[in-house]
Formats: C-alpha cells, sequence, structure tokens
C-alpha cells in the first residue's frame, strides 16, 4: 500500500523531484453541511474550510488533487428559491441549477483552500471548472425516473407541473407529491481535456460538482443540457479512471466502512477486495443511496485499471493516506 497512500518514503521522493502521485478526492454532503440545523452560506463555509484543512495536508504530503463534490442540498435550495420568486422572475431550469451550484461551491472550496495554503505557507494553484457530463440519451434511466428533487406538492400543483411543464410526478409517503428525474450514468466528460492540462501542471481543480451538469450531444454534435441528476461518486469515478489517478478517495461521514452496521456483530473493514466488496454488496451489507454508490464507484475504478480507492472522513484523510485507518479497496 505504501506505493500510493503518501507515506514517508514518497514524500522524500516527491522532493527528488519524481512524479507526484494523483487523487481524484469526492468530498460529501457532510463536507458541507453537517446537519439540519447548519444549512446557511456562513454554516457551509465553516465546514468546507475544515475539510480543506485536511485536504491541504495531503496536498502538502506530495499529492496532486482534483476535488469533486455533491451538491443534492444547494440544488434544493436554488430551486426553492426559484419556485418562491416565480411570480417575479423566471424559475430556472434543473441543468441551470446544477451549474449555478457548481460556481457557488467551487467558490467555497476554493478560497478556503487558497487561505489554508497561505496559513501553512504553500504556494499552489486553486481552479474551478464548471463541469459537463455526457449522458446517453436513450440512458435507460430516462424511461423510469426515480430520483426525486425539489419541495412537496398538493396534487393541485403536481397535476399543474405534469400537462404544463411535462414533469414526472410521485407521490411520496403520503407527504405529498414531488418531481422525479432519471440518474443516468456519466459517459463522458467534457471539459476532461483542460482538467488534465491543470493537473499536470500541478493545480488543484475542483470539478464535476454535483456528478457534472448532465447533457446529451444532438444529432449535428450540438450539447444539450437535460434534466437529469448524476451520481457523483460514479462520475468521480469516471473521472480518476480517465486521468489514471493512483487512488479515489470517497470522503463521507465514516471513518471505516463497516458490515453488518448497526448489529452486535458489526465490523469495521480496514482493507477488502474488488471480490470482497461485490460479495458485501449483494448480501445488501451497504445501504442503497447511501453506501452502496461508493462502494460501488470504487470498484468501478479498480476494474477500469486504478490502483487502490479509499473511503475515510475528511478529519482522517491523512492517517488514512498512511495507511492508519480508513478502508482501502484494492484490485483482486
Amino acid at each position: 500500500m505504501c506505493d500510493t497512500c503518501g507515506c514517508e518514503e514518497h514524500v522524500h521522493e516527491h522532493a527528488e523531484g519524481h512524479s507526484p502521485k494523483l487523487a481524484v478526492v469526492a468530498i460529501g454532503g457532510n463536507s458541507l453541511i453537517k446537519d439540519k440545523d447548519n444549512k446557511d452560506i456562513p454554516a457551509q463555509v465553516e465546514a468546507a474550510v475544515e475539510t480543506c484543512k485536511h485536504i491541504a495536508k495531503m496536498i502538502e504530503m506530495g499529492w496532486n488533487v482534483v476535488i469533486t463534490h455533491g451538491n443534492g442540498p444547494q440544488v434544493g435550495f436554488v430551486l426553492r428559491r426559484s419556485e418562491l420568486a416565480a411570480s417575479e422572475v423566471h424559475e430556472m431550469p434543473l441543468d441551470y441549477c446544477g451549474s449555478n451550484t457548481q460556481g457557488e461551491i467551487g467558490y467555497i472550496i476554493s478560497r478556503a483552500l487558497n487561505n489554508q495554503f497561505r496559513i501553512d505557507g504553500v504556494k499552489k494553484d486553486v481552479a474551478t471548472i464548471v463541469t459537463q457530463v455526457l449522458v446517453d440519451k436513450d440512458d435507460e434511466a430516462f424511461k423510469n425516473p426515480r430520483k426525486p428533487i425539489g419541495t412537496f406538492m398538493d396534487k393541485e400543483e403536481a397535476d399543474r407541473r405534469v400537462a404544463d411543464d411535462k414533469w414526472d410526478v410521485i407521490e411520496d409517503s403520503g407527504r405529498g407529491f414531488r418531481r422525479v428525474v432519471a440518474s443516468p450514468i456519466p459517459q463522458e466528460i467534457i471539459e476532461e481535456p483542460s482538467i488534465s492540462t491543470l493537473v499536470n501542471h500541478g493545480t488543484t481543480v475542483i470539478a464535476v460538482g454535483g456528478g457534472g451538469i448532465p447533457v446529451i450531444r444532438k444529432e449535428n454534435g450540438f450539447l444539450e443540457g437535460v434534466a437529469a441528476v448524476i451520481d457523483k461518486d460514479h462520475a468521480s469515478s469516471l473521472l480518476a479512471s480517465n486521468l489514471k489517478a493512483n487512488v479515489l478517495l470517497i470522503s463521507t461521514a465514516v471513518e471505516q466502512v463497516c458490515i453488518n452496521f448497526g448489529k452486535e456483530n458489526e465490523e469495521k473493514l480496514s482493507s477488502i477486495t474488488v471480490k470482497q466488496a461485490k460479495q458485501y454488496l449483494e448480501e445488501g451489507h451497504f445501504a442503497p443511496g447511501s453506501m452502496a454508490p461508493k462502494i460501488q464507484a470504487c470498484i468501478n475504478f479498480l476494474e477500469n485499471g486504478g490502483e487502490n480507492a479509499l473511503i475515510t472522513t475528511p478529519a482522517a484523510i491523512p492517517a488514512a493516506l498512511r495507511g492508519e485507518t480508513g478502508t482501502w479497496i484494492v484490485a483482486d
């Protein structure tokens, strides 16, 4: 594991002029919104500052880093503002909500990192790239949209949205009606060449926010935004594979992945193979919409030639890279 863990050996290697290792670091919602009572901008900035302290330490260990991030709550906020202001200004389509939040969150993370570099005496550039991600217009997900977005509606409003705006709407557990959209599989990252160029020059890049802005390619080759949500971890895995990153690091709310979570025989996992990860997935140890997509993203990365994947909390990143904690997933 020392070949990719950022241990002392490799810090010395980087100092002697060897190429630094590359990590794609996917940070989750807890890195920006810690709990339901702390959702406003100052709280998000405070959370990002804390997360960036640990990512900065990783960079100081000699790593080149691309940061990806979620944006689910922030898109929800933009949609709600748009709904409330609909009588005054135009509403914002979903793909534009994604681009809006990529810029907002990119600014928060970029500023936090720049300030941390100044504190630590590190000279490093940071850049945010608003990122489009190509999806297949014929993806099965478009035929059966399941991803709820936006606020709850009564039946009258739901019926109006279906008729006027062609929304797909479901009744949600007796709580009202919600819009649902597709979650297609990412196929191509449009701005990948620019991301690669910046990374190769040593810039810390923030990209593929929220899984990227979903776009399709029309018959004439033009790109067109679509109302969909791409899984952030799957898009991060694709980017990590294409950039030939040494590590896909998924930062989440738990320091180590567990099987039999919450039971008397709960077991923390320090290192598992792809084969074991697949077995645990099949046995239902990882919740859909929570740990399962993270594990699957790691599997995809490793099966596409990646070296190692790591899941841990932001605070544990430096220790995990030294092999002291976290859950490493390795090729069979």
